[in-house]
């Protein structure tokens, strides 16, 4: 290796340089905003809220969609920026959104349970949007743990629903293909939830981290590059923010979430009981549409695609995604392609 002094001195000056650029262009932006699509607040319970996105002209499908993202994340990555907003994207296809924020759980919550989200939580903001409506069914959407609630929920409520989408959502957790599902199959949840009552974010987030490291150090990397573009950076930082709202997680619902679903693969097998009753499969007979992305290192395809075979309805489709977990709500392609595609599909279903 040649030693080249010359040569180490002109990148560090470079990068000394493009990090004062990088301040500069920071001190222009100031704070970040997500979530800018309008929407209103129409009901609420707890720490649950539920909104209702405005529409500016009339929906092309007069039956609304109630949207359910993961209990783990904040939903507001479904509406990062105008042109990253999946959100968005679905409103101007022509459909008709409702959208529950789970909140955040505090030490108070630390007892809520599955059933207290999917029998309570969910099956009120359902039975709101009927009423409110006017109608006796409504197309349901769940992305990620949001999607394996809203299958478990099709599957004991399948008469309130006109129609299921889910984005890349866990069903089968056999797999042992991805580092989380091992992990989640040895980690001692009992003492977790006894010794902490409700599970921190930033420890959940830190096992997600752990699962392609080489990916935090290429996107800090990355960004040098961009340190004086101030588009680039808005985008970097508001997805930096949605990845550091961290909710807890109340600990009775993460016990039942990992030993019944992760460990015990119950709900594939039938053998998920849920407030005295077992969530049957076979009875979730409303049009379903799978959307999965085909290089999820996060929710493997193994986990997400045997639910074709062990759901009861005839109309059911897969939609493969080209790329990764975070890419089916904020890239490029998702505006362009998959937003319209599960329009369409809903509006034929309306």
């Amino acid at each position: 290796m040649n030693w080249n002094p010359a040569g180490m001195m002109e990148e560090l000056i470079s990068t000394t340089q493009k990090l004062a650029k990088g301040y500069e262009t920071l001190e222009q932006i100031g704070d970040v905003e997500i979530g800018a699509t309008p929407k209103d607040l129409v009901w609420e319970s707890g720490h649950v809220k539920m909104y209702h996105y405005r529409r500016d002209t009339p929906a092309k499908c007069k039956t609304p969609v109630l949207v359910s993202f993961a209990m783990l994340n904040r939903h507001d990555v479904l509406d990062l920026q105008n042109d990253r907003s999946l959100m968005k994207k679905l409103l101007d296809e022509g459909l008709d959104i409702y959208i529950m924020d789970w909140g955040y759980p505090t030490k108070a919550d630390r007892y809520e349970t599955m059933e207290d989200y999917i029998d309570g939580y969910m099956n009120d903001a359902v039975d709101f949007v009927r009423k409110s409506n006017k109608v006796d069914k409504i197309h349901k959407m769940g992305i990620c743990q949001g999607g394996t609630y809203s299958m478990i929920y099709a599957s004991l409520y399948p008469e309130k629903l006109k129609s299921l989408t889910t984005y890349v959502a866990p069903f089968d957790f056999s797999t042992n293909s991805c580092m989380l599902y091992t992990w989640t199959k040895y980690i001692d949840v009992d003492t977790m939830v006894d010794s902490m009552g409700t599970i921190p974010g930033e420890m959940i987030d830190s096992s997600f981290g752990m699962l392609k490291p080489s990916m935090n150090i290429s996107k800090y990397l990355g960004i040098l590059d961009s340190l004086d573009d101030k588009k680039k950076m808005q985008n970097f930082l508001r997805m930096e923010k949605w990845k550091g709202d961290l909710p807890a997680i109340p600990g009775e619902m993460y016990r039942k979430y990992i030993k019944d679903l992760f460990r015990d693969n119950k709900l594939i097998k039938g053998e998920l009981e849920l407030g005295g009753r077992i969530v049957d499969l076979k009875k979730m007979t409303v049009p379903f549409l799978n959307v999965y992305a085909t290089d999820d290192n996060i929710i493997p395809n193994e986990s997400t695609l045997p639910i074709m075979k062990a759901i009861g309805a005839k109309d059911k489709k897969e939609y493969p995604f080209p790329g990764g977990h975070i890419g089916v709500f904020v890239g490029g392609r998702s505006q362009k392609e998959l937003g319209p595609a599960v329009a369409e599909w809903i509006i034929e279903r309306c």
